[in-house]
């Protein structure tokens, strides 16, 4: 591994073909399908077909994941499944999804141990499912932690009171929770320019942890761990007007603590492209709290996070917690520092 502390990219994605051999001709991903092509527009929906197969066999072939690794310096990759929502899936359909996704993913990651940190997913529109899936995700498959969307399904927001069962239980796990979004709820607005992407993403990943954080969700439960993609979406950039709410205005001040200083108990990747971005999210978020991220293989990613870490003039303390350390701490004992994911059963 090079330099002194392992480079560890929190972002990066396999695919999973079983699960989309399973889904095949069900009528709520067929819909799904229908809803993300009017939303993404004609001309993304051509690009993205064209494009996919430049990027498919990365999505799944080691050997080409572990060369890209390589080539920018990445020396840990925590992998988890390629974004994409099933909160359309029934009980037991979604059950089954679950399943084939983390087994699916804890073998891959079983390949390379030293090099591969296994993310799953959960049916998070299934609450009390999604607890359960947890659970068994951390103890019996030894994933480090689940990625969800930016909400569990329409009408369902993260800090729904339905959910109070899942987050106790990853507070209790001490397992990673790595939100992600998936389009964005502002529909066909979004529907040229690729919109859907450069916009909707950070939009929803703001509003995702507006309400986490405004719901007092990480009060109650101050030991969870959440991370969110994309440097927090644009909430870090514009944070300051959630706390001017919080402060003027009693139906905002619903925690004990501003919003700044919540949203620095959660975690954020530096895919924020530019090294002036990414001193500010230090600055905002805290350098304890800020993770590599590639988004790999995606053209919306970089291939370069820890030049980019370096490029941006940070002390070195900062850069060997961005680097490797803070990733410990979110996702437990790196490969080399101890077994376990620091989950309990």
């Amino acid at each position: 591994m090079s330099g002194t502390v392992p480079a560890v990219d929190v972002h990066a994605h396999v695919a999973v073909p079983a699960v989309e051999a399973l889904i095949a001709g069900e009528p709520g991903y067929a819909e799904q399908q229908r809803s993300d092509a009017a939303t993404l527009g004609e001309a993304s929906m051509a690009y993205n077909r064209a494009q996919f197969g430049s990027v498919a066999a990365r999505l799944v072939d080691l050997d080409l994941r572990l060369a890209a690794m390589d080539k920018g310096g990445v020396d840990i990759q925590a992998v988890s499944p390629m974004p994409g929502s099933h909160a359309w899936a029934e009980r037991g359909l979604a059950e089954r999804i679950v399943a084939v996704t983390n087994e699916a993913v804890a073998a891959f990651c079983a390949r390379q141990p030293e090099r591969l940190l296994p993310v799953g997913t959960v049916a998070l529109h299934h609450p009390d499912l999604a607890a359960e899936q947890l659970r068994h995700a951390v103890t019996a498959l030894g994933l480090r932690g689940v990625q969800v969307s930016t909400a569990a399904a329409p009408g369902m927001e993260l800090d729904d009171p339905r959910l109070a069962g899942f987050w106790a239980a990853a507070e209790d796990l001490g397992a990673a929770v790595l939100i992600h979004p998936w389009g964005c709820s502002l529909g066909t607005r979004l529907n040229a320019y690729y919109l859907f992407n450069s916009v909707g993403n950070p939009v929803e990943t703001a509003l995702a942890l507006s309400r986490v954080i405004f719901s007092g969700l990480l009060e109650r439960h101050p030991g969870l761990k959440i991370w969110s993609a994309h440097g927090g979406g644009y909430l870090p950039s514009y944070i300051v007007r959630a706390d001017h709410a919080w402060a003027a205005r009693d139906d905002a001040r619903t925690t004990r603590r501003p919003p700044s200083e919540l949203l620095r108990q959660t975690f954020a990747d530096s895919l924020v492209y530019t090294p002036e971005q990414l001193r500010h999210l230090v600055a905002v978020m805290g350098p304890g709290q800020v993770t590599l991220g590639s988004d790999y293989p995606f053209d919306m990613g970089v291939e370069d996070p820890v030049d980019r870490l370096t490029a941006a003039g940070l002390d070195d303390a900062t850069v060997t917690a961005i680097r490797g350390g803070n990733a410990a701490r979110l996702l437990g004992p790196l490969p080399g520092q101890g077994s376990s994911s620091g989950a309990s059963p």
